[in-house]
């Protein structure tokens, strides 16, 4: 095809926080012979230049469900443990939907929240610690759930998003000087050839002390924070998406909360209970 059509035609990916999508847009330029979109899918040109990028898109996003099936570093999902545990709360249906489902109710209840110890070295940060550890922040439990849905053949990657929480505790807030929470953490799970988000983050019982509604996944439809909580409050708010990746970007993640919370950082962490501190600022 000739460089004229190559030079009227774009591609735009774009991505959001609902959904992770590849989107074609094709439009003339400034040129006085493509007046539209009808008058290019009439173009014989421009109609096979568009049937070769929608080719080539498809067979690239093959490739990336194949990364996002594999352990890495951070999501080890060959880890003799993550496929213990994985093995063990995924059911014994053979649905990918069902043994997800379950797998999250697992790692949203059995690994308790914990934001006053966040990790400042890249192990502590793996699949298998935060098992060990039995607790860990949302990025943390996010990988858990990433690396045990791979244990189980369910592709999953990490999504991150910067979000305002409402309802924190007064000495987190003080450490954080924010309420902020730059690259929270959750779950993109491939299910029924589509990408749905699961955020694990808070357990039952913390919810409960919390006074915050309990997140539900049924496999089907994206579960994030609700934005308001069980009193109708405002609870927490997206405000910037940081997009999927394969396994934990560290490095960035890192510089992040460095910059974000110097104060948090530099006193080693935060002392203290942060599921019995929610309890007594929500007394029922």
């Amino acid at each position: 095809m000739s460089s004229r059509f190559e030079n009227r035609a774009k591609v735009h990916l774009s991505q959001n926080l609902t959904y992770k999508c590849v989107s074609i847009q094709v439009w003339g330029l400034i040129s006085g012979q493509v007046t539209g979109i009808s008058d290019m899918w009439h173009n014989p040109g421009i109609g096979i230049y568009i049937h070769n990028l929608i080719f080539r898109i498809r067979y690239m996003d093959i490739d990336q469900l194949s990364l996002y099936g594999a352990p890495t570093f951070f999501i080890n999902s060959d880890h003799e443990k993550i496929i213990a545990f994985s093995a063990r709360h995924a059911g014994s249906s053979d649905n990918p939907v069902k043994k997800a489902v379950s797998i999250f109710y697992a790692v949203r209840d059995q690994i308790r929240y914990d934001p006053y110890k966040i990790p400042n070295h890249q192990e502590g940060f793996k699949a298998s610690r935060v098992l060990a550890e039995g607790k860990g922040f949302c990025v943390s439990k996010a990988v858990l759930l990433a690396a045990c849905l791979r244990a189980q053949s369910i592709p999953a990657r990490l999504g991150f998003a910067n979000v305002k929480n409402h309802l924190t505790t007064p000495k987190l807030r003080e450490k954080m000087g924010t309420d902020l929470f730059e690259w929270h953490g959750y779950t993109d799970i491939f299910l029924e050839k589509k990408w749905v988000k699961a955020t694990p983050t808070f357990n039952l019982s913390l919810c409960q002390n919390f006074g915050v509604l309990p997140l539900e996944f049924n496999g089907r439809e994206d579960s994030v924070f609700h934005p308001f909580d069980a009193k109708g409050q405002q609870h927490m708010e997206y405000v910037q998406d940081h997009g999927c990746f394969a396994d934990l970007p560290w490095d960035r993640l890192m510089t992040a909360y460095r910059s974000a919370y110097p104060r948090y950082f530099e006193s080693g962490g935060i002392s203290g209970d942060f599921n019995a501190e929610a309890k007594e600022l929500h007394p029922k």
